[in-house]
């Protein structure tokens, strides 16, 4: 990587975009992606969904690393999003722009016309980005109540949610946060939310910003009930037992009543500053990060020696479980100074007496010292355990989750600065899915992560719901996970594509989940060792 990355956030907002939904405005997302090798995109964020709008402002920053060395070809596409899948193929395309980084923070703001092809304009849509970098690692950290807002709804309460604008140089208002609406409430608490400093208010706590408060309509017609201006060094003043309150000012309600005074109080019940560190904070200051596979022998693997096994070994002495473990394993290595991996099969019965299936064996079959040197080690191992082997079963993945947990433990009780990422190559038949769902929800206070590839072509439904996205994932006694640590991907999905694009997908959740664990523990990132001295 080089040395002179910044980082940069761009936010986005669109007018006249396409109507695709009957009766209704379209419902608009924001997706990001950047050029890789050849001609393959590789999806780098998304905006929040905005319901029924034409025009949409986008709250949600999109992050991009910035090199200036390198011509960053960017895609921007807006979807019209009407089903819970994070999958678009299925959603209609309202058209996008094709752009290079550099010329998005050449010009700071640009706007542009939306099209669904080249040469082809969708209808009047535009696109109008800004570019900002990011130099300010702080974050500002709010929780907000009101009382007495005023009642906008005929059958019912309102439904209020906040937005927060920022200044611009420009004097015009620039949206920086929208909070989660809360139902028919007239006295709503929202939950606690963190924004960088730099977004919220260009790291400037006198810059002027104003709060509106409105009455949510499915229909995207959100009624104002109010409206405050304010600034951070205002709102710093709150300390738990003395907020700070103000007065939810509605125009036009103003100017018809003398005796108005307000349309609800909106309290900022606390404020802080502090600073928000990132995976390379982490890593430059010596995190280290300890990589260990499991491999997965079972019997639905089909026997080695048959081509249409999973772990039949191809002319070239590759398989799918090999090119899986290639592409994650050699990103996930520089990572760890001794190279030192340890990797483990689950679910064959081992030589000489072939008896039990075992759930956690050592694949160079010595249990007190199972680690590899480098990925190749691991490689040769493998080769090595599977003429020797038995296939049989039950597919098992709590002990070997067990396992990783209780070297984390020690790392976590130690206070050192490691994290272990555990890399699972399974072709998905699971048998212990409550005790797996369990073992994750414990590993989830620990500082680890587990990475699960799908080998093969079967349904892989048990392992999408390990990986939580589409919903939290809970223990049998409803205990929810701590932080989202499971990453699924289907090898399937990869199997024509560079090599480099399986381990950029999975490994993609990673730093996300590094910085989480850390931050759930409150520790800072260790200090980077000095350079000895000549």
């Amino acid at each position: 990587m080089a040395d002179c990355v910044s980082k940069v956030e761009l936010s986005v907002s669109c007018s006249n975009l396409l109507d695709k939904d009957v009766g209704s405005k379209s419902d608009p997302l924001c997706v990001l992606l950047q050029k890789t090798a050849g001609d393959s995109w590789t999806e780098l964020g998304r905006t929040e969904r905005i319901k029924n709008s034409s025009d949409p402002s986008f709250s949600q920053r999109l992050k991009v690393d910035y090199h200036f060395e390198t011509v960053q070809d960017l895609k921007l596409g807006l979807y019209d999003i009407d089903n819970s899948s994070p999958d678009l193929k299925d959603d209609d395309y309202l058209g996008g722009i094709e752009i290079t980084l550099g010329q998005i923070v050449s010009s700071k703001t640009l706007s542009r016309p939306l099209q669904l092809k080249k040469g082809k304009p969708a209808g009047k849509g535009t696109i109008t980005v800004t570019a900002e970098e990011i130099k300010d690692n702080r974050a500002i950290t709010l929780e907000l109540e009101a009382k007495n807002l005023d009642k906008k709804d005929t059958f019912g309460k309102s439904d209020p949610f906040l937005e927060f604008f920022k200044q611009g140089d420009d004097g015009k208002w620039h949206l920086v946060h929208r909070t989660e609406v809360v139902k028919n409430n007239l006295n709503p608490c929202w939950k606690k939310f963190s924004v960088p400093l730099q977004t919220f208010c260009c790291s400037d706590l006198e810059r002027p910003l104003k709060v509106d408060c409105s009455d949510y309509d499915s229909d995207g017609s959100h009624d104002l009930i109010g409206s405050f201006t304010t600034k951070v060094s205002e709102l710093q003043k709150a300390t738990h037992g003395s907020p700070v309150a103000f007065d939810c000012i509605h125009p036009e309600k103003q100017k018809k009543k003398k005796s108005y005074k307000n349309s609800g109080v909106v309290s900022v019940k606390s404020c802080k500053l502090a600073t928000e560190y990132s995976f390379l904070d982490y890593v430059m200051g010596g995190c280290q990060i300890n990589f260990t596979v499991g491999i997965d022998f079972t019997g639905s693997n089909g026997d080695p020696r048959s081509p249409n096994s999973l772990h039949y070994m191809s002319p070239d002495g590759l398989n799918q479980y090999l090119n899986a473990l290639w592409s994650v394993g050699q990103v996930v290595q520089d990572y760890d100074t001794d190279k030192l991996f340890p990797a483990f099969g689950f679910g064959a019965k081992l030589p000489p007496d072939y008896q039990a299936a075992h759930h956690e064996f050592a694949l160079n079959f010595k249990p007190t010292s199972p680690y590899c040197q480098g990925i190749e080690g691991i490689v040769t191992a493998y080769r090595g355990v599977l003429p020797q082997l038995r296939l049989s079963g039950p597919t098992n993945f709590s002990p070997i989750i067990n396992h990783v947990a209780s070297i984390a433990t020690g790392a976590a009780q130690a206070n050192n600065a490691s994290y272990m990422v555990l890399l699972i190559l399974t072709d998905g038949e699971i048998t212990d899915f409550d005790q797996t769902r369990d073992a994750i929800v414990r590993a989830s206070r620990l500082p680890m992560s587990i990475i699960i590839v799908g080998v093969g072509p079967a349904d892989f439904k048990a392992m999408e719901l390990l990986d939580g996205d589409d919903g939290m994932l809970k223990s049998t006694l409803g205990e929810p996970v701590a932080r989202d640590i499971v990453q699924f991907v289907p090898y399937r999905h990869f199997k024509d594509a560079p090599k480099s694009s399986l381990a950029q997908s999975v490994l993609a959740e990673v730093p996300k989940q590094l910085v989480s664990y850390f931050k759930m523990r409150g520790f800072e990132p260790p200090k980077p060792k000095e350079a000895p001295k000549s």
